[in-house]
C-alpha cells in the first residue's frame, strides 16, 4: 500500500475461488498524475478523502479509464488529456518518451487477478506494456518492441512445448479485453487465461461514473424510456419510469427525499406538461402545491440525483453491462467524485447510510470522494482511504 494513504474501516479480503461476482479490490497508481507507488484498497463502499490536491479526483479518473478500456474503448477515449496524466517531473527515456502506469486487482471465481498497464503519452499515445497475472503466473505480457509499428508484441500462457503463444495486438487498446478473440479455450491453460481475462473485463465494464449537474436538472425534459445520464440532467424522465416500474424502490426514494429535503415531503411526483415534456416535483401533502425540482437548491438536487442512482440499476442507469452474463454474477460500480459536494452534514450522513445499505446487498459497489470524512463515521461497511499530499 502507498505510504501516503491511510485506511480506516473494514478491509476487503481476497475472494476465494467460487466467489460469484468479480470485483475490483485494489487500484494501483504506480505513476499517475501526483500518485507514485499508490495501492488503494477498495471494498464494497470506499470513500477517498484528503486535502485539495491529494489526488482524490485523479484516482477516480484512473478507475474510469480502466473501465473504458475494459469495455473495448481506445486509449484516446479513456485518456483524452493523456499528457496531463504523466507525473510532474517525470524524465523522458532515451527516445524522449514519457508516460504513466496504472493497474488493478480483480477478485472473483478465478482468484485474485492483477492487471498492470504502462502507457506512453508523449510523443504518441499508445500501450507500451501490459501484464495479466494470477497465482504468481504471467498469463499475458505485451511489449512495444518496434516504435515504428502500431502493434505490440504479445505472449499469452497456453499449452505446448514452449508454454506460450505469441502474436500481435493493437497498441491503442487493452490486450486483456481482446484475449477472448485470440484464445481458443481448448486446453486447461487456455481456459485459465480466458477465465482471468473475462473476470477482469466483467468487473471493469459495469461502471457508472456519476456527476450530477444541478443547473442542468432544473428544466422539464422530454418523456421517454431513456437511461439516466452521467450528469443526471434527465432526472425527471427517469423518475417518470421508476415511479411506474418499481413501486418499492420509488417509495424508498421518497423516504430519502423526506430525510434530505427541506419542508414536508410526501412523495416524488412527475407532472406531464402541455408541450409533452415532464418535470419532477416534491409533493408536500395537506393540500399544498408540489414544489418543482427546479426550485430546489443545488445540495437538494445533488442529493436526490445520487439517491436515485443508488436505488436503481443497469436497466435505468446508462451503463455497459455484459449482456450474456446473468445479473447474479455482475455488480454495478458507481464512481462519484464530490460525493458530499453541496450537501449539509445531515444530507451527507443520510446519503452515506443509503449507499452503505445498498452496497451491503452485493449488487452495487461505490467508490467516491468526500471532502469531510465525518459523514461516514459510525456507518458499518464503509472504508475510508485518506490520501495524503
Amino acid at each position: 500500500m502507498d505510504a501516503n494513504a491511510l485506511v480506516t474501516g473494514p478491509r476487503t479480503l481476497p475472494a476465494e475461488a467460487g466467489a460469484a461476482r468479480p470485483a475490483v479490490t485494489e487500484l494501483r497508481l504506480s505513476a499517475y498524475r501526483r500518485h507514485r507507488g499508490a495501492a488503494l484498497p477498495l471494498g464494497p463502499m470506499t470513500l477517498f478523502t484528503g486535502v485539495s490536491g491529494s489526488g482524490k479526483s485523479s484516482a477516480l479518473e484512473a478507475y474510469e479509464a480502466l473501465a473504458l478500456l475494459g469495455a473495448g474503448h481506445v486509449l484516446e477515449t479513456a485518456f483524452p488529456q493523456a499528457a496531463e496524466c504523466v507525473p510532474e517531473g517525470a524524465r523522458p527515456d532515451r527516445q524522449g518518451r514519457r508516460g504513466f502506469r496504472i493497474g488493478c486487482t480483480v477478485d472473483g471465481p478465478a482468484g485474485p487477478v492483477r492487471l498492470d498497464l504502462a502507457v506512453e503519452a508523449v510523443p504518441r499515445l499508445r500501450v507500451v506494456g501490459e501484464r495479466l497475472t494470477s497465482g504468481g503466473r504471467t498469463l499475458l505480457a505485451t511489449a512495444l518492441r518496434d516504435p515504428g509499428r502500431a502493434e505490440v508484441e504479445a505472449a499469452w500462457h497456453t499449452s505446448g512445448a514452449d508454454g506460450v503463444t505469441r502474436g500481435r495486438l493493437p497498441g491503442d487498446r487493452l490486450g486483456t479485453a481482446l484475449l477472448p478473440l485470440h484464445v481458443a479455450g481448448r486446453t486447461q491453460a487456455q481456459l485459465r487465461v480466458l477465465a482471468a481475462a473475462e473476470q477482469v473485463v466483467l468487473a471493469l465494464r459495469s461502471v457508472f461514473a456519476c456527476d450530477p449537474r444541478p443547473h442542468r436538472m432544473r428544466e422539464p425534459v422530454a418523456a421517454g424510456p431513456g437511461r439516466l445520464r452521467r450528469g443526471c440532467d434527465n432526472l425527471a424522465e427517469v423518475l417518470h419510469r421508476t415511479r411506474s416500474e418499481c413501486g418499492k424502490r420509488h417509495a424508498r426514494l421518497a423516504a430519502a427525499a423526506r430525510a434530505g429535503c427541506a419542508g414536508p415531503v410526501t412523495d416524488l411526483c412527475v407532472e406531464e406538461l402541455r408541450d409533452g415534456t415532464v418535470r419532477a416535483l416534491l409533493a408536500r401533502g395537506g393540500g399544498r402545491p408540489g414544489t418543482p425540482l427546479g426550485r430546489l437548491g443545488e445540495g437538494e438536487l445533488r442529493y436526490l440525483a445520487l439517491a436515485l442512482v443508488l436505488l436503481t440499476g443497469p436497466g435505468v442507469l446508462s451503463v455497459d453491462q455484459v449482456a450474456e452474463v446473468p445479473a447474479a454474477y455482475q455488480s454495478l460500480t458507481v464512481l462519484a467524485d464530490g460525493f458530499d459536494r453541496c450537501l449539509d452534514p445531515a444530507q451527507a450522513r443520510e446519503l452515506v447510510g443509503l449507499a452503505a445499505e445498498m452496497c451491503a446487498r452485493g449488487h452495487i459497489r461505490l467508490v467516491g470522494a468526500v471532502s469531510d470524512p465525518s459523514c461516514a463515521r459510525g456507518t458499518e461497511g464503509v472504508s475510508v482511504v485518506d490520501l495524503m499530499p
